[in-house]
């Protein structure tokens, strides 16, 4: 059982960090597709997730899921069980940090336990939505201050590549 735990907090923890910091920060500085399909003023959550069969909507939510899933087969060996059930925690939790575009509001008792385990709430996402330079991290909040210091590492890095583009031109 503690195995199972064990596996299932490591696929999370270490499924939120590649995730966050090698596909959602760079899609944020450098790509248009994460930014088209989740992030534009048209989109709700029932649009982005439940009616559109989109390519480019599933190809995002794919690439976001890719680092839980290499990190599952990896860690399948170990336990089945917990591999089931962090993916099926990190799917459930997808669709709840959505459901603020319908109105939810995190009770206070569950929104105390997610701070005190640093939970993203629904409420947290959608700042994120609101500003994208805030809230990274999709499970985990204490991705937060270091994904802002990548943030601006990959901003200087575009920066900077521009440049030189520039000055070969």
């Amino acid at each position: 059982m503690l195995e199972a735990i064990a596996v299932a907090w490591l696929l999370l923890f270490f499924g939120d960090f590649f995730s966050t910091f090698l596909y959602h920060i760079p899609e944020h500085v450098f790509g248009r597709l994460h930014l088209q399909t989740h992030h534009s003023w048209k989109k709700n959550f029932r649009h982005y997730a439940i009616l559109t069969f989109n390519f480019q909507v599933l190809l995002d939510g794919i690439l976001g899921a890719l680092p839980y899933l290499l990190l599952a087969v990896f860690l399948w060996t170990f336990s089945p069980v917990g591999v089931i059930c962090g993916l099926l925690f990190g799917q459930f939790h997808v669709w709840w940090r959505h459901i603020s575009v319908l109105g939810w509001e995190t009770p206070k008792f569950l929104n105390l336990l997610c701070q005190v385990l640093y939970i993203t709430t629904p409420e947290r996402h959608w700042l994120h939505h609101q500003k994208t330079n805030v809230g990274y991290g999709d499970i985990f909040t204490f991705f937060e201050q270091p994904a802002k210091i990548w943030m601006r590492s990959l901003r200087l890095l575009r920066l900077n590549l521009r440049s030189s583009l520039t000055l070969i031109q």
